[in-house]
């Protein structure tokens, strides 16, 4: 007896139709009944009663389908459990990045895993749109903000702070704030999603909260675009540390207002389905977690984020 056959089976016993479970399973109408036969033979019993009409379970189909069932969970289960005990890299590593994070920070990360892992390929989809994973053709995403999607499997990377960030040219020029409500008096630089304008921004100071509304003459969807507007001092931009690190490391741009907090955000790996977590993308996801954390640690010791900064 063939698992496809037991597979078959279930099909018509779902549908109650032998017609509608092969076209279900893209197969022959024929195919379908000979799987039931062979199935009904090994089994030495009928599991259906026909009649011209319809299709039912047999009172020992009624008892024989939920073992079967259950048989082939515990078969999927083991598969599973193999196959994430195999030590074998390889395949195609197809992910989504946004735009600014994937070409700026994740892109040289994942050239290095390349390096160390030949074996293994990449396909890369750079955008900041919402992804949908089979749309895209996409095996997992590196998101900011954490799944809202229950049906997805997912795995947290780190959280993210949001620094409100200028250039000193900038600050020479118009001046350095010393409180979010004097922002209202800058050049905002504002990320666009969809139709929203993101040019309302939330700090926060020990228990106090502040919401500021700001006017700007740049907007865009695209997130790196808005990075390299501040770092050639168009105005101010609220960005991920990771996004900007390598500007704040460097001195291309300072974190104004450090007193007062912006809102934080987390960084997540995505994917569609429990059977798409290989043992490639969970090293991926461990690499991942290892590059940011030693990024975070490298703007700690710099003073650009607090050492109260927590990376899971």
């Amino acid at each position: 007896m063939l698992l496809n056959d037991l597979k078959v089976l279930l099909k018509v016993a779902e549908f109650r139709s032998i017609t509608a479970a092969a076209n279900s399973l893209d197969m022959q109408m024929a195919t379908a009944s000979a799987a039931i036969k062979r199935v009904e033979k090994a089994v030495g019993v009928e599991l259906f009663i026909r009649t011209t009409r319809q299709l039912r379970l047999s009172p020992a189909g009624e008892r024989y389908l939920p073992l079967c069932e259950q048989a082939l969970q515990l078969l999927d289960k083991a598969k599973l459990n193999v196959e994430d005990d195999l030590d074998v890299l390889g395949g195609e590593i197809r992910i989504a990045l946004s735009s600014d994070l994937g070409r700026n920070v994740i892109t040289p990360w994942i050239d290095e895993f390349l390096l160390a892992h030949p074996q293994v390929k990449l396909r890369s989809n750079i955008s900041d749109s919402n992804i949908d994973f089979y749309r895209d053709s996409v095996d997992m995403a590196l998101r900011y903000g954490r799944p809202t999607d229950a049906s997805m499997y997912g795995f947290k990377i780190c959280n993210v702070p949001r620094l409100l960030c200028a250039t000193k040219s900038y600050l020479e020029q118009h001046g350095t704030p010393t409180h979010p409500d004097e922002l209202k008096q800058h050049n905002g630089l504002f990320y666009q999603l969809g139709d929203i304008v993101q040019n309302e921004w939330r700090f926060q100071q020990q228990e106090q909260s502040f919401k500021v509304k700001l006017t700007g003459n740049r907007a865009s969807n695209d997130g790196d675009l808005v990075r390299r507007w501040c770092v050639t001092g168009h105005g101010f931009a609220i960005k991920s540390c990771l996004d900007m690190a390598d500007d704040l490391l460097s001195g291309r741009v300072i974190n104004v207002l450090p007193e007062f907090t912006a809102e934080s955000t987390e960084l997540w790996l995505v994917c569609p389905s429990r059977q798409s977590i290989t043992p490639t993308v969970r090293l991926l996801r461990d690499y991942f977690r290892q590059q940011t954390q030693q990024l975070l640690k490298k703007l700690v010791a710099q003073q650009i984020l607090p050492a109260s900064v927590t990376t899971l």
